[in-house]
């Protein structure tokens, strides 16, 4: 599959401290296979990756809730009467590195493992995937940790200690 992953990342942040692009793309590409995902070629992300007060606007601009959050994500809309294949846009994603390292820290998780967590999240909301209803959430749940066992990553919900 043919990925392009636009990663931004805003000022003032210290890109060094994040996870590289060829990390990011095979969060990304794992997240889309596990939700068996019919990609198109060319398939276009953004990724963000912002500080809490960029977070937080978002957060309260989009969902009334006015406090920082870890992942936002934002599907993209193709227009009427184009299709997936015309617009391979797959939308935006956009993270605060600074809540995501410090959950990370509080639940006891590596960096990598949490930062994994937080783009298959992102990415299988894009695709469709909620946690309103309790039933969505279990399901967006298992998921989730199928995809970061394929990866080799711990259940981020500590329920499981591997999935068989």
């Amino acid at each position: 599959m043919t990925l392009c992953i636009d990663v931004q990342v805003a000022e003032g942040l210290t890109p060094a401290e994040l996870p590289d692009v060829e990390s990011f793309e095979s969060w990304v590409k794992a997240a889309l296979a596990g939700a068996q995902y019919a990609c198109v070629e060319g398939l276009e992300l953004s990724l963000r990756i912002v500080d809490e007060t960029e977070i937080q606007d978002l957060n309260n601009r989009f969902r009334g809730k006015n406090k920082p959050t870890n992942v936002l994500s934002f599907p993209f809309d193709i227009p009427p009467g184009l299709t997936a294949e015309d617009c391979p846009m797959l939308g935006d994603i956009v993270i605060c590195q600074s809540v995501v390292e410090l959950e990370a820290i509080e639940q006891a998780k590596t960096q990598t493992a949490h930062w994994a967590h937080m783009v298959i999240h992102g990415c299988l909301h894009l695709i469709g995937y909620d946690h309103i209803e309790d039933d969505e959430a279990e399901e967006m749940e298992n998921l989730e940790r199928l995809i970061l066992a394929s990866l080799g990553y711990p259940d981020p919900y500590g329920l499981l200690e591997t999935i068989p």
